[in-house]
Order: C-alpha cells, then structure tokens, then sequence
C-alpha cells in the first residue's frame, strides 16, 4: 500500500508540494496541478514545457515520484458537447508526460452530466473506450473517479461504465457520494450512500481517494472534516479493503483548507501546508488502528 496525496491541496507550487511530501515522509505524490517559477499555475499535462522540464528535475533532486496523474481529462469541466479536439490534446501531452515520469495511473472521468439526467448517453461511452485504449496502448491504466460526472451519477451508472468500457479501473473516492445525487431513483433525488457505492465499484478499484464530510441541508452544500470523522464511511471502507487485500495507492484530498473546485474559496498557503500535513497523519493512525483491529480478529 502506497500513502500519497493530492498535493496541490498543500500549496500550489511543485517545492511546496514535496515539501508537504517529505514532511510526512512519504515517497509520492498524485499531481494534478502544479506551479513552477516564472510559469502559472496549470494542469501538470498542460503546463508548458519547459515548466514541467523544471518539475521533473525537482522531482528526481527529491526522489519524489508521481504516482498517479490527477487529469481533467473528460472532467466536470466539460461536456459531451465541449470540442473534442481539447481532450485530445490533453491525452496527447499526459501520455509522454506519464512515461517520463514514470507514472502508472491516469485519473480520468466522465463529463458532466445535464442537470435534469439519469441515464448515459451512448457518445460518453464510445469516448471512454477511446481515451481508456490511447493510454492502455501506450501501457498507463486509466481509472475512473465517481465525481460530477455520468459514471458518478449512482453505483449503478459506475457499473454500467466499467462494463462497457472495456480495461477501465476505478478510483474511489469516499466523499464524493455525499454530496451527489443518487440518478438511480426517482426525483427528488436522494443522496448517495459511501459504503453502498463502495461495495459496488470495490473489486474495480485501484485507487482511492480519501475526503470525508458531512452534508449541511441548511447551506446545501458540505463541510469537509479530518478523515472518518464525517459520513464517508472512511473507516469502514479502509477496513473493508485492507482486509479483502487492497494494497495499492492511497491519496487524501482534504478539501478542508482549500476546495478544489469552489473558486470562491481562498486559502493562506501556510494554513494548506499544515492541513494537509495534519490530514496525512491522522489517515496513518486511523490506518494503524485499521490494521490492529484486523489483527486482532
């Protein structure tokens, strides 16, 4: 098992990250975004060259290594609709970013979904099987988070996507259930269930995602805490997976400092640094008690 994080949520810079990396004495990092000086702030598969050259080489100084890659290849962001010739682009940048890097996983996801939708649309499987094939090809395995997207619309859409997405794997993410619509049942939508979700998507998973929250009916919205002290089932699922053998790569995303997809939302890097530090290890104790209760069984 590999311990890791989504290190833009320590700071956005690359020496800020590793720092937050060899702080807890990890080896890895799942990148998604990162800064380098003189350059602006960008999706690692889209920084330009020269950028991520400066990346890497930092990255190989400190022996840190990217694990998994954090794209936005078919993300929230985007729908069916947005031009297909920008997920292109982005496959054709990661791909040798990737096998430079050494990296194996590539995190991909599903389009955003219309907001009155309970079904997938053929298109958004025939370009899954497109992209999932371009990095199978070039051997890097794809994984799908259940997100904001068609395949995270319920247990169910994730299923159907792995099925009819021939070589896909999933990442898990334990968070991301609370706060969306379960599309499987009838309007109005109920939220999503962790532990059911999980249960699903669990012998497809190799990857996980570890956040936790709780949902606020009165703001609509989540608060996000330390993890197993919301309603992610963080516990219950790292018990679940460890004892069914789970011994893959592992990342937070605390959301607690700064929110990845809330714009509205400032954070004072120093504050990211030490949330995110704080959050690593207490996920290492929650995983030591993890393991000592399985011990003990």
């Amino acid at each position: 098992m590999e311990l890791m994080g989504i290190a833009d949520e320590a700071s956005p810079s690359i020496d800020g990250q590793i720092r937050a990396t060899k702080e807890l004495g990890w080896k890895w990092i799942e990148a998604r975004f990162a800064e380098v000086d003189g350059f602006e702030k960008g999706p690692v598969h889209d920084i330009p060259d020269e950028a991520f050259d400066i990346m890497a080489a930092k990255l190989e100084d400190a022996g840190v290594g990217i694990y998994a890659l954090g794209s936005t290849i078919c993300n929230w962001a985007k729908t069916v609709d947005s031009p297909w010739d920008v997920t292109v682009g982005e496959i054709d940048r990661a791909i040798p970013r990737m096998q430079r890097l050494g990296t194996k996983f590539v995190r991909i996801m599903s389009f955003k979904p219309a907001d009155d939708a309970d079904q997938t649309p053929d298109i958004v499987f025939e370009r899954l099987r497109e992209v999932t094939q371009r990095f199978l090809d070039a051997g890097l395995q794809p994984v799908h988070e259940n997100c904001m997207n068609h395949g995270g619309m319920s247990w169910q859409h994730g299923v159907e996507l792995l099925e009819k997405v021939p070589g896909l794997k999933w990442v898990f993410d334990t968070a991301n259930p609370i706060f969306n619509a379960d599309r499987s049942k009838p309007q109005p939508w109920p939220k999503q269930d962790p532990w059911e979700y999980w249960q699903h998507v669990r012998e497809h998973t190799a990857h996980i995602h570890i956040k936790d929250c709780v949902w606020v009916d009165e703001k609509d919205d989540a608060d996000y805490t330390f993890p197993g002290e919301g309603d992610g089932r963080v516990r219950d699922i790292l018990c679940d997976a460890l004892s069914n053998g789970y011994d893959a790569g592992i990342s937070i995303e605390p959301h607690m400092a700064v929110v990845f997809h809330d714009t509205n939302i400032e954070a004072n890097e120093n504050d990211m640094f030490n949330n995110y530090v704080e959050y690593g290890r207490r996920l290492e104790v929650l995983i030591e008690e993890v393991k000592s209760e399985l011990s003990t069984e």
